[in-house]
């Protein structure tokens, strides 16, 4: 099994140390994010997990954790996202350059086929429009090359929630958006296609196959064959899709949505950064779901062998 950590948060920035602690517990419970009184248990052992797919836009606190599922021998891939969009659209997001250096240092430490870089939520607006993507996509782009061998982008899926999101940012900090044809969007991954391979990259396209151009690819963001690249040992998993498009191999997310921080207008899993906060804010590290959630009767005890299988990270002195 594959385990995704996550797309629906960022684990990295946010709780890694709650990862750590399930780690070192062999499991962690998820809730149906529609149906909380729907429960179940996800394995994090050695001998269910083939590798984990973190997403991430800042690595930083969780290079340690990095370091302790190498040396767990699970394989790991890391899905960075760099877009440098003004602080209109993404608030709290790290300095891009910072976040180039730590892909640049993952590269170093666990080789560069182990990075994925985003670029992704691609927004058109008066502050980001089609021609400070070349040059913003471009500058980036050169920065990391050699560092990673992809780079995934898509648009902005226009849901209720990030319309709204969108629509306010666009009143309080005074620009403008727009969602624009299909060709639009077409010309311009045209030139991000050619620039990307100037710096020794695919690009590829997630979930809008649609949008596909010459030179482009399908995005994998759950890439077994990538996985097994980094742990040079086959993993066997089956194409399952998460959505209409979605090219992704079969796994586990323990993420929940409605908890990152990051604040980010375009963003598909949060209606209110005020919630993400909050839930952000009540998060127990100690806790076996990622923020509280009212006790079940099938909470009361670990799942089988959960406490008797301990993991060698607990050998791992903490921070």
């Amino acid at each position: 099994m594959i385990v995704s950590a996550s797309y629906k948060t960022d684990i990295p920035a946010f709780y890694g140390k709650w990862f750590r602690n399930r780690l070192e517990a062999g499991f962690c419970r998820m809730a149906n994010p529609y149906n909380r009184n729907q429960r179940f248990v996800v394995s994090l052992r050695q001998e269910d997990v083939d590798g984990f797919v973190f997403w991430t836009k800042n690595v930083v606190p969780f290079m340690g954790v990095l370091d302790e599922v190498h040396e767990l021998g699970f394989p790991f891939i890391v899905q960075y996202t760099i877009n440098g969009y003004p602080r209109a659209l993404e608030s709290r997001v790290v300095d891009a350059a910072r976040s180039i250096e730590s892909v640049r240092d993952i590269a170093d430490k666990f080789g560069a086929r182990t990075n994925i870089w985003r670029y992704d939520t691609i927004i058109f607006s008066s502050l980001t429009d089609p021609e400070f993507h070349r040059e913003n996509f471009a500058k980036i782009a050169a920065e990391l090359a050699g560092a990673t061998d992809e780079v995934v982008v898509s648009f902005m899926q226009l849901y209720t929630k990030t319309q709204w999101n969108m629509d306010k940012a666009a009143q309080d900090y005074g620009f403008d958006w727009v969602d624009p044809p299909a060709e639009t969007k077409r010309e311009l991954l045209s030139s991000l296609v050619e620039v990307a391979a100037a710096n020794g990259m695919n690009l590829t396209i997630c979930t809008q196959p649609d949008l596909m151009v010459s030179g482009a690819g399908e995005s994998r963001c759950i890439d077994a064959q990538r996985l097994s690249d980094v742990s040079d040992r086959p993993i066997q998993a089956k194409i399952k899709g998460m959505r209409t498009g979605c090219g992704c191999f079969e796994s586990k997310d323990i993420g929940d949505y409605d908890t990152c921080p990051h604040g980010c207008v375009y963003c598909y899993a949060v209606r209110r950064r005020s919630l993400a906060l909050k839930r952000y804010q009540s998060h127990d590290p100690e806790g076996e779901y990622l923020f509280p959630v009212k006790p079940l009767p099938s909470d009361v005890e670990p799942p089988e062998h959960s406490q008797d299988t301990q993991l060698p990270l607990r050998l791992i002195p903490r921070a």
